[in-house]
């Protein structure tokens, strides 16, 4: 690592010659290649964009001039330009985050890792340098042809070309994909360009003139070499994608030749005014098992042998999302009228397995979140029932097609919420944290929470069935782990996991919470105090039966790994009080924060979110020491000390 070594800075790229720019080049990704097969993460993102994040910083000055990286898990590369070159903790506690963030760097601008919003950045943060005189600044917008299909980059695009005085440089990093083929009709657009043989045919050929002149006409090729990029982008059409935006077009460019990208660059620098740069990218480049990889080219990986690409991680328990996959897959099989919608996301939500059977009942919309839900409320209305597969981090986008598409109209359509609650290395934008507390508040909606595979499958089939208003299903990411059967089930579905003589405390759990409301019980029998464990199953509406057992225990504590603001604990409580029930509620749950990545257990813990603490807290309740106290013990009640504990795992 001869010259990445060197590089503490942008401006230290100043001093490195063309001829050394390929080694660099080349340093960076074996760099990548090293330290991610060690610490997992997005690889083949960042294999596609050296030579175009090093030409941009040769060109631009961050953070003089502003760089926004659309969804930004490609910004590896330019943490290393900037002075970050410690990845042993990649994504982990305490070390770098794996997407942009403000406090590691001055040269990190846009934190949120949700695609299509860096051209509105880019609009905002340009029409300020402009409105504020600040004329020697420009804007850099990185966006990856997949976030191309989300409206709001176009909605965006509508404001700047009305607008042609900023100096704004928008660079599409053209690689045919978003997590895998990148979908919809641009899609194919953009493929024609980058595999028409005119285009390339008419640059080799000119090009090959030039060079046979020698020095002097390898001279003029450079000074003409923009023009002729526009002339040949005409000449093949290229340019029609963008011919109404009134936007400057120069391209495409190879993305993986640092002197074209550069001069490219420094043309749309000097253009004074709005310009696209299109260049066009291989995903894992300079890596053969990335590249060969069909499913996503190693967008995201973890632990690896960087000779081979292949996993070494320990294969653990089925994953919440393949339980799904097959779920659905089963369901889908009995029922004709399922039928799936996922936005840019079909292998990670698990919706390929539907796919490969059922391909014209599977539709990727691209990175399109608000047309996905409102397209599947369409569908519902024409007879089917659809099962919108999203990250649970990207409901929030959609919320309002959810309410008044969705709900307003009873339309009978599915939401499965993967990566519910904490995620862990991906950071704050990627939690899954807020679904429960938004989605509660949209009226006559069902909100399951399963425990473990055997209720996924099971709520699975009981929502696909509901076809009068929205159902939601939302589970972790990770493995499933334990199955915890319940003693009893009432008569509104509800699971009672554990029950005991003394009715102190009932710990209402949500989804797989049970775990650790199981564990708290444990610790709270050990000093003499009884506890019932319930899982609702079904968490909103409130099912009655929570209501009854409130009421027959002294204190109620409930444990979900959603925000406590507006979540289910303060649902509960709400309906207590509705019912006339007295009983006190605490309600344990994320706090209304932006949460650092690191290990799900490290953030729980954190939070404060570990069996030994809720214990703790709860029997402080119970002596009435901790606020809420628990109801006073009934005036005839012995204590025994004889607790008889019921439970089935």
């Amino acid at each position: 690592m001869i010259l990445l070594e060197t590089i503490h800075g942008p401006r230290d790229l100043d001093g490195l010659s063309k001829e050394q720019l390929p080694q660099l080049a080349a340093e960076i990704r074996s760099f990548l290649v090293r330290e991610i097969s060690k610490t997992g993460g997005h690889l083949g993102p960042n294999l596609g964009v050296v030579e175009l994040t090093i030409a941009i910083h040769r060109v631009f000055h961050s953070p003089t001039d502003a760089i926004v990286f659309d969804t930004g898990h490609q910004s590896y590369v330019h943490k290393l330009l900037t002075g970050r070159q410690e990845f042993s903790k990649l994504r982990q506690f305490d070390g770098l985050a794996g997407y942009p963030q403000r406090s590691e760097s001055e040269h990190d601008i846009v934190e949120s890792s949700h695609a299509s919003s860096s051209l509105s950045w880019a609009d905002g943060i340009s029409r300020a340098f402009e409105m504020t005189g600040q004329d020697d600044r420009h804007v850099v917008a990185v966006v990856g042809d997949g976030a191309l299909t989300g409206g709001m980059t176009w909605e965006a695009l509508n404001n700047i070309s009305d607008d042609n005085t900023r100096k704004l440089i928008i660079v599409v990093n053209d690689n045919g994909r978003s997590y895998a083929p990148t979908i919809g009709g641009m899609a194919r657009f953009l493929n024609t360009i980058r595999t028409r043989a005119s285009y390339r045919d008419a640059y080799l050929t000119s090009k090959d003139v030039f060079d046979r002149l020698g020095a002097p006409g390898r001279a003029v090729w450079r000074g003409v070499r923009g023009g002729m990029h526009g002339f040949l982008a005409r000449v093949t059409n290229n340019e029609a994608l963008y011919s109404n935006l009134d936007i400057k077009y120069i391209g495409p460019i190879d993305g993986h030749d640092v002197h074209a990208m550069e001069e490219a660059l420094a043309q749309a620098k000097g253009y004074g005014a709005p310009v696209i740069v299109h260049a066009i990218t291989q995903k894992g480049k300079g890596y053969d098992p990335a590249v060969q990889d069909t499913a996503d080219q190693f967008h995201a990986v973890g632990q690896i042998d960087p000779e081979t690409g292949e996993s070494v991680e320990q294969p653990g328990a089925a994953s919440w999302t393949s339980v799904f996959a097959d779920e659905l897959l089963q369901q889908a099989i009995k029922n004709e009228r399922i039928v799936a919608i996922t936005a840019a996301m079909l292998r990670p939500t698990g919706l390929h397995k539907m796919a490969e059977r059922f391909p014209s009942r599977v539709h990727d919309v691209g990175i399109a979140e608000q047309h996905a839900v409102t397209s599947a409320a369409g569908l519902a209305f024409g007879g089917l029932h659809p099962v919108v597969a999203l990250y649970a981090t990207f409901i929030n986008r959609a919320f309002d097609q959810v309410l008044m598409d969705v709900a307003l109209h009873k339309a009978g359509v599915t939401f499965v919420l993967d990566r519910a609650g904490v995620t862990g290395p991906d950071g704050p934008s990627h939690h899954g944290m807020w679904d429960l507390a938004i989605l509660q508040v949209v009226p006559n909606i069902r909100l399951a929470a399963p425990r473990d595979s055997v209720r996924l499958r099971e709520e699975l089939a009981e929502a696909v069935v509901v076809d009068d208003g929205p159902t939601v299903l939302r589970f972790p990411k990770g493995s499933v782990g334990l199955e915890f059967e319940a003693i009893r089930r009432l008569a509104d579905g509800v699971d009672v996991l554990q029950e005991a003589t003394q009715a102190d405390v009932l710990i209402v759990t949500v989804g797989p919470m049970a775990a650790m409301g199981l564990d708290v019980a444990d610790r709270l029998a050990a000093q003499g105090i009884g506890a019932t464990v319930v899982d609702p199953r079904w968490v909103v509406p409130v099912p009655r039966s929570i209501v009854t057992l409130a009421a027959a225990h002294r204190i109620v504590v409930t444990i979900e790994d959603g925000i406590r603001v507006g979540g289910i604990g303060t649902r509960i409580r709400q309906d207590l009080r509705e019912a006339g029930v007295d009983t006190a509620v605490t309600e344990l749950g994320l706090p209304d924060q932006f949460l650092d990545h690191g290990t799900r257990a490290q953030i729980l813990e954190r939070v404060g979110l570990t069996p030994q603490r809720i214990a703790r807290d709860v029997v402080a309740m119970v002596l009435g020491s901790k606020i809420p106290n628990a109801r006073p013990l009934p005036a005839d009640h012995t204590d025994t000390g004889a607790i008889r504990v019921t439970r089935r795992d």
